[in-house]
């Protein structure tokens, strides 16, 4: 059975990933949502640009398809910049970064996505190179070795992380700018929705986005993803046209219900309301029950229950609250509070 997950804020693939790119606004202007966001970075961005300088350091964090990528690839727009792009599992070893940093023109932007995930090998070394433009080598071994130093052009960083906790205190404090990405709500989904339907030459119903937004779990990048797959639902069963019955059915196909969860959302909950009485439970205990990894239940299926008031999360572990017993048509416990059930 496969265990690809529709409803993922992570990318799923390279085909994902091509769509998201020919989707993406080139500038702060065509950005939808993030309002305050994007009015501070475009103050950051025209007052570099005036006093022609490279851009402060910038790091970018929150869950997963918000637009964090976007974000950096319209920055390096809006600087005239050349941008390279790598992540933290990919930088492996110091050659690696310094490769990468040594080819950077004067005000070029580097992207390092999950840079969480670097080795502290490597992170050692964006220290003085974000400090001060250079970096530091050693050579050889014994009394042989020396240290090289190697001058850079003026760059900016940006950092992108799902988990903002797990960075090292003296690589966070080196960011000059750092904005947290929220959740989007329905208005702007809608809109990018919209605005997605239009690139594809997609005809619909205004009701029709309006349901396929509210089911984004705002997510843009699940938006797009949804409409996509309603896209091509439409194609085959209906006249192409997005209608609300089109939707409803496509979504219905998907497993997706009108929060927007996914099977392996419910399964999740009804483990921990059917096996463990509400909770509270450890994250291991409902991994092992489910049989699925517990990055992909902390990364993926959490954080939009959490948001969504399903889920609470506690030092004692998860509990399912009472708006999750009523969605998914479950009895709460006695006390008519879920989150205060205790499992004893």
């Amino acid at each position: 059975m496969s265990r690809e997950k529709i409803i993922s804020q992570s990318s799923t693939g390279a085909e994902d990933e091509q769509y998201n790119a020919a989707l993406r606004p080139r500038s702060l202007d065509e950005c939808i949502g993030m309002t305050e966001l994007i009015e501070k970075l475009s103050i950051s961005v025209t007052a570099a640009r005036d006093r022609d300088e490279p851009m402060e350091h910038v790091m970018l964090h929150g869950p997963p398809g918000l637009g964090k990528t976007t974000l950096a690839y319209v920055i390096a727009h809006e600087m005239g910049s050349a941008i390279k792009v790598s992540s933290g599992p990919a930088l492996t070893r110091p050659s690696d970064l310094i490769g990468i940093l040594t080819n950077l023109e004067r005000g070029d932007v580097l992207f390092i996505d999950e840079i969480h995930r670097l080795p502290a090998s490597v992170e050692e070394y964006i220290y003085p190179a974000m400090e001060e433009f250079k970096v530091d080598f050693v050579v050889d071994s014994g009394m042989h070795s020396r240290t090289i130093n190697l001058p850079l052009k003026p760059f900016t960083l940006i950092g992108a992380t799902t988990r903002a906790g797990l960075l090292s205190p003296p690589l966070r404090t080196r960011f000059g700018i750092a904005h947290h990405l929220e959740f989007w709500p329905v208005e702007d989904l809608l809109a990018r929705a919209r605005m997605t339907a239009k690139m594809l030459e997609v005809p619909y119903d205004e009701p029709a986005l309006e349901m396929l937004a509210a089911r984004a779990r705002g997510t843009p990048r699940i938006a797009n993803r949804l409409l996509r797959r309603c896209r091509d639902y439409a194609q085959v069963k209906a006249a192409g046209r997005l209608t609300i019955e089109t939707v409803e059915a496509a979504l219905r196909l998907e497993g997706i219900d009108p929060l927007g969860l996914d099977e392996l959302d419910r399964r999740f909950l009804r483990t921990i309301i059917g096996v463990y009485r509400g909770g509270p439970v450890g994250i291991e205990a409902v991994a092992a029950t489910l049989g699925e990894e517990t990055d992909t239940l902390v990364d993926v299926v959490e954080p939009f229950l959490l948001q969504a008031g399903l889920l609470a999360r506690t030092r004692r572990g998860r509990l399912a609250t009472t708006q999750a017993y009523e969605h998914l048509g479950e009895q709460p416990p006695a006390d008519g509070d879920a989150g205060l059930f205790n499992n004893t």
